[in-house]
């Protein structure tokens, strides 16, 4: 299920929406960014690390979206991470009576039923401005920005030259905005704080679709920020995720795309 991204940092993307979970090694186990989606791949990847002896000992969500704070009990009881922002948004989610009937209507159809949302946001939230991630392994700087989601964060693996990007710098997905003030220009500032750290980057694992490699962090900025450009402009983007370049089987972004128009001409 995973594959080697760099010295200690692999990666297992799920059948669906192509999600990436990073998996970081440590001294005394792994950290898991971003685990699932389906129960089933969440319990498969538990079983191949821990039958390699690698004991998940720490978790990190990069935000509250239901496909990035999810865990399995199988990955056992390890303490579960996030931004400050992310996860008072996923407690005030948790408070409410009904969420676990949302949870279970927002999800795609083709899993619907596969997804657990018992363990789903039970995060530990990190104090305001933490640049790192408590645990015993390579040190993860947290990045967090405005950009997509309450509490986005990244995280770069320093010494590895790996960038985490979550929901953002993706190969297939346009930028999505979050319900904001000012949403294109919260993702201009996430995009302009990843570029401040894009030199130090060697490879990037998007929330969604292929990792990229040498030169290619700086591209993925380029080409997100082009967009959000367009969309404040009025203007059709010319990008290769959307129309007639879209990857088979990716057309739905097209409407996404017209979709976020849509609500912001109407904000």
């Amino acid at each position: 299920m995973l594959t080697q991204v760099a010295t200690g940092v692999l990666v297992h993307q799920s059948a669906l929406l192509r999600n990436n979970t990073v998996v970081v090694e440590g001294e005394e186990g792994v950290l898991l960014v971003d685990p699932g989606i389906t129960d089933d791949e969440m319990a498969c990847l538990a079983n191949d690390l821990a039958e390699s002896g690698r004991p998940v000992v720490a978790g990190f969500a990069t935000h509250p979206d239901w496909d990035h704070a999810l865990w399995h009990t199988a990955f056992g009881d390890a303490p579960r991470y996030g931004t400050d922002r992310c996860a008072a948004y996923l407690r005030d989610l948790r408070s409410k009576a009904n969420w676990q009937t949302e949870f279970a209507e927002g999800l795609p159809p083709e899993i619907a039923g596969e997804v657990s949302s018992d363990l789903f946001g039970i995060i530990a939230g990190l104090p305001a401005g933490s640049a790192r991630i408590p645990w015993d392994g390579p040190e993860l700087r947290i990045i967090e920005h405005p950009a997509h989601a309450p509490g986005h964060a990244a995280l770069l693996i320093e010494d590895r030259g790996v960038l985490v990007a979550g929901d953002m710098l993706s190969d297939v997905l346009v930028p999505m905005f979050d319900h904001t003030a000012d949403p294109l220009g919260d993702y201009l500032t996430g995009l302009r704080l990843l570029e401040e750290i894009a030199d130090d980057v060697d490879v990037v694992v998007p929330g969604h679709g292929a990792v990229g490699r040498a030169g290619q962090a700086r591209a993925r900025i380029d080409l997100d920020r082009a967009y959000v450009h367009a969309v404040r402009d009025g203007r059709t983007p010319d990008d290769p995720r959307i129309g007639s370049s879209a990857e088979p089987g990716w057309e739905w972004v097209s409407d996404l795309h017209a979709g976020q128009v849509q609500r912001l001409a109407s904000a």
